[in-house]
C-alpha cells in the first residue's frame, strides 16, 4: 500500500476526509430510507444469502476436538493431580496456620499495613463460613497461575527473541482478550469433561494474555547498555537472557504476575458455571439462583476480599524492593503453627459456623421490606429508564413511542419534521464552519429514530468503513467492512446489532456519568480523594459479583444487565479522563493564566483539547470493558450474542459458541482499532 493513501486528511486536495465520509454516510442512511419500500434487503438482510456458519464452523470443530479429545483427556488426569494436592494441603491444613502463613508473607512484602490487611481480610473469610469453599478457590487460583505464568511468559519471550512472530502473537493476544469468556468454555467443556479442572484450563487460558504482554513490554524496555554490557562480558544469548534481561525486567513481569492473579480469581464464578466445584463462586451462583441475595452478597464480599488481599500483596511484590524484619516473618508463622496445635489439642480445629449469617437473612428480609415499601418506586425507575431511554434507542421512536407509554402515537409526519429540524440544525452548524459536527447531528438523530437494531445492514457497515477511513485509513475501513460482512453473512447480524445496542447504551452513560466524575475529580482534590478508593474497588471486583446489587433491587431484565455493565465499565473514563486533565503541562496552563483566561476557559480550550488522546484511550478501555461484561449480563437478562453463547453453553453447541464469540470479538476489535485511531490522530495533532 502506497504512502499516499495513509496520509493525512489535511494533505489530501478536496474536502477534508472527515467531510467526505460523514458525507457518504448520510447518503447511504438517506438511500436505504428512500428505497426500504422498494427494496427491502437494503434494510434486513435476506436470511436467504446468509451461510449455516454456526453449522459449519460446528461441524469442523467436532471434528477437531474428536481427534484431540483423548490427549486432552491425559492432560484433564494430569491435571488433576496438582489440582488435588493444592487442595489437599489449603483445605486439610488448619485455618490458624493459613491464617498465619498468609500474614507473614503480608508481613515480609509489604510490613504492619500490609500484614494488617492480609489478617482482617482471612478473618473475615473465616468468619464468613465460607472457609472450605474459599480454600478450593485458592486452590484453584494457586494451581491456574502458575499455568498462566508458565504459558504467558513462554508467549513472551518467544514473541521477543523472535520478531518475525510477534506480529502474529500480539494478534493472537488481541483475539483472546475480546473473544468472551463464555465462547471458549464450550470446547474446553467437550475436550476436559465435566468438573474442577475444566474451569482451571478457562482460568490459565484467561489469565496467561496479560502475562505475555507484560514480559513483551519488559523485555522491550531493558535498557540497551545493560544489554551492551551482558554482550561485551561474553555471555550467550540465552545467559544474556535469564542472567540480565529478564531480572531487569523483573518490575513489569511482576505487574504481570499481578493482573495474572486478579484475572485468574475474576474467572472463578464463570468456571463455577461448568466446573462442578465447591468453591466460592458455586455459592454465589447457587444462592443468586435462589435468590438469596443477602448470601449471595456475603460471598460475594468474600470473592471481593480475596481479590483487595491478593491484588495488595502481588502489587507490593511488584513496586516494593524493601523487604521487612524476617524474624518477626518467622514469629507470625510460628504462631499460626502455635494456634493449630493448640486447636487439634482441644478438637476444634474446624473452622467456625459463619457468624455473619444472621446479617445475611437480615439483609434478605431488609431487602424484602425496601422492595415492598419502595417497589412502586424502583418498577417506576425501571419503567421509565426502558421506555424513555433503553427501548427508543433500541427499536427507534416509531416504534417506541406508543399512546400506553408515552401518551401519543409517533407518526411518519413526526419523523420527516424531526429530519427537517436536524438538517436545518447541520446546515447552521455547517455554515458556522463545524461540518463534521452538523453531519453528526444529523446521523445521530437518523439511529435515534430507526433505532440501533433496526439500522440497515448498508448504513452500519458504510458508516463504520468511513469512520475507520478517518481514524486510520483505507486498510482499516477495508478490514472493518470484511469482518463486519463475515458477522453479516453468518445469519448473527440481527444477534450483533441487539449487542452493539445495549453496549453502545452503557458506553454512552458511562462518557456522561465517567467523564463528568473524572472533571471533578480533576478540578477538587477532596472528591479524588473519596472517588479513587471507590475506582480501586470496582476494579478489583470480579465481573460476576456486580450483577448481585442489580438483581437485588432491580430483578432480571435488560435494565439490571444495563446498570451492571456500567458499573464495571465506567472506572476506565473516570481514571483516563482525570489523569488526561491533571497532566497538562504547567507552561500551557501559565500561558493561558497570562493571557487572561478565566479558569472555565482554561479547561475548555487548554486542558481538555491536550487531553483527549488520553481520554479516548479511556473511551477504549470502557468499550472493551462493556463487552467483557456484556456477556456475563446474558445471565441476569440481556438479549443478543452474549445471550446466544450462554445458551450455547448450556446445550453444549460449540458451533453457535464459538460464531457468536468471534462476532462479539469482532464488535469488540472494530471499536478498539477505531478509538485507539482516533487517539493517536489526536495525539499527532498535539504534537505528542
Amino acid at each position: 500500500m502506497s504512502a499516499s493513501s495513509e496520509s493525512p486528511a489535511a494533505s489530501m486536495p478536496g474536502p477534508p476526509r472527515g467531510q467526505l465520509a460523514a458525507l457518504l454516510t448520510l447518503v447511504t442512511g438517506a438511500a436505504c430510507l428512500l428505497l426500504q419500500d422498494y427494496a427491502p434487503w437494503m434494510v434486513r438482510f435476506p436470511e436467504a444469502w446468509t451461510l449455516p456458519a454456526t453449522e459449519l464452523v460446528g461441524t469442523g470443530l467436532d471434528a477437531v476436538l474428536s481427534a484431540i479429545k483423548p490427549v486432552m483427556r491425559a492432560w484433564s488426569w494430569l491435571l488433576s493431580y496438582p489440582m488435588s494436592w493444592a487442595n489437599a494441603v489449603l483445605v486439610g491444613s488448619p485455618w490458624p496456620l493459613i491464617i498465619g502463613a498468609f500474614t507473614a508473607a503480608g508481613w515480609y512484602i509489604g510490613g504492619f499495613r500490609m500484614a494488617s490487611l492480609t489478617f482482617l481480610g482471612f478473618g473475615f473469610v473465616l468468619l464468613s463460613g465460607y472457609w472450605s469453599e474459599s480454600m478450593n478457590t485458592l486452590s484453584l487460583v494457586s494451581v491456574s497461575v502458575p499455568l498462566a505464568v508458565l504459558a504467558g511468559g513462554s508467549l513472551g519471550i518467544l514473541a521477543n527473541e523472535v520478531p518475525r512472530i510477534r506480529a502474529a502473537l500480539l494478534a493472537t493476544l488481541d483475539a483472546m482478550q475480546t473473544i468472551p469468556t463464555f465462547a471458549y468454555l464450550t470446547p474446553l467443556l467437550l475436550l476436559f469433561g465435566f468438573g474442577p479442572v475444566v474451569g482451571l484450563v478457562a482460568s490459565a487460558i484467561y489469565a496467561a494474555p496479560p502475562m505475555a504482554r507484560n514480559v513483551i513490554l519488559g523485555l522491550e524496555r531493558v535498557d540497551p547498555e545493560v544489554k551492551e554490557a551482558s554482550i561485551m562480558s561474553g555471555a550467550s544469548r540465552w545467559q544474556q537472557l535469564f542472567l540480565v534481561e529478564i531480572p531487569a525486567a523483573s518490575q513489569q513481569i511482576m505487574v504481570g504476575v499481578n493482573q495474572c492473579l486478579m484475572a485468574s480469581l475474576s474467572m472463578v464464578i464463570i468456571a463455577a458455571v461448568i466446573g462442578g466445584f465447591n468453591d466460592i463462586g458455586w455459592e454465589v451462583l447457587l444462592t443468586m439462583r435462589k435468590a438469596q441475595f443477602g448470601q449471595a452478597f456475603l460471598a460475594g464480599l468474600v470473592i471481593v476480599i480475596f481479590a483487595i488481599v491478593i491484588d495488595r500483596l502481588s502489587g507490593s511484590l511488584a513496586l516494593e524492593r524493601k523487604r521487612h524484619d524476617r524474624r518477626v516473618t518467622w514469629g507470625l508463622l510460628l504462631s499460626g503453627a502455635v494456634g493449630a496445635a493448640l486447636l487439634a489439642l482441644t478438637g476444634a480445629d474446624t473452622a467456625p459456623e459463619g457468624v455473619f449469617s444472621a446479617a445475611a437473612v437480615a439483609v434478605d428480609d431488609s431487602l424484602g421490606a425496601f422492595t415492598a415499601t419502595h417497589g412502586a418506586t424502583l418498577d417506576g425507575i425501571k419503567t421509565s429508564a426502558m421506555f424513555y431511554g433503553l427501548l427508543p434507542l433500541r427499536i427507534g421512536l416509531d416504534q417506541a413511542v406508543l399512546p400506553f407509554t408515552w401518551g401519543f402515537q409517533w407518526t411518519p409526519a413526526m419523523s420527516l419534521w424531526l429530519f427537517a429540524i436536524a438538517v436545518l440544525a447541520g446546515l447552521g452548524l455547517a455554515a458556522a464552519g463545524r461540518h463534521m459536527a452538523g453531519a453528526g447531528l444529523v446521523i445521530a438523530v437518523g439511529v435515534v429514530e430507526t433505532g440501533i437494531a433496526e439500522l440497515p445492514w448498508p448504513f452500519v457497515i458504510v458508516g463504520t468503513m468511513s469512520l475507520a477511513w478517518v481514524a486510520q485509513g483505507t486498510r482499516l475501513a477495508v478490514l472493518s467492512a470484511a469482518l463486519l460482512g463475515l458477522v453479516l453473512i453468518s445469519g448473527l447480524w440481527d444477534r450483533a446489532l441487539l449487542s452493539l445496542y445495549l453496549s453502545g447504551a452503557a458506553v454512552v452513560a458511562c462518557v456522561v456519568v465517567g467523564g463528568a466524575i473524572g472533571l471533578l475529580s480533576a478540578v477538587s482534590g477532596i472528591a479524588w480523594i473519596i472517588i479513587r478508593p471507590v475506582c480501586d474497588m470496582l476494579q478489583t471486583i470480579p465481573l460476576f459479583v456486580f450483577l448481585i446489587p442489580t438483581l437485588m433491587f432491580f430483578q432480571i431484565g435488560e435494565f439490571s444487565a444495563f446498570l451492571a455493565i456500567c458499573a464495571y465499565a465506567v472506572v476506565p473514563m473516570i481514571r483516563y479522563t482525570r489523569h488526561g486533565l491533571v497532566s497538562t503541562p504547567p507552561e500551557m496552563l501559565e500561558a493561558a493564566t497570562s493571557s487572561g483566561a478565566t479558569p472555565w476557559q482554561t479547561m475548555t480550550d487548554v486542558r481538555m483539547p491536550y487531553a483527549a488522546p488520553t481520554i479516548l484511550l479511556g473511551l477504549n478501555q470502557t468499550i472493551l470493558y462493556a463487552f467483557a461484561m456484556l456477556v456475563i449480563a446474558a445471565l441476569i437478562g440481556t438479549t443478543g450474542l452474549g445471550q446466544s453463547i450462554y445458551l450455547a453453553l448450556g446445550q453444549a453447541d460449540v458451533g453457535l459458541g464459538v460464531s457468536a464469540g468471534a462476532a462479539m470479538a469482532i464488535l469488540a476489535f472494530v471499536a478498539d482499532r477505531l478509538a485507539q485511531g482516533f487517539a493517536e490522530e489526536r495525539r499527532k495533532a498535539l504534537g505528542l
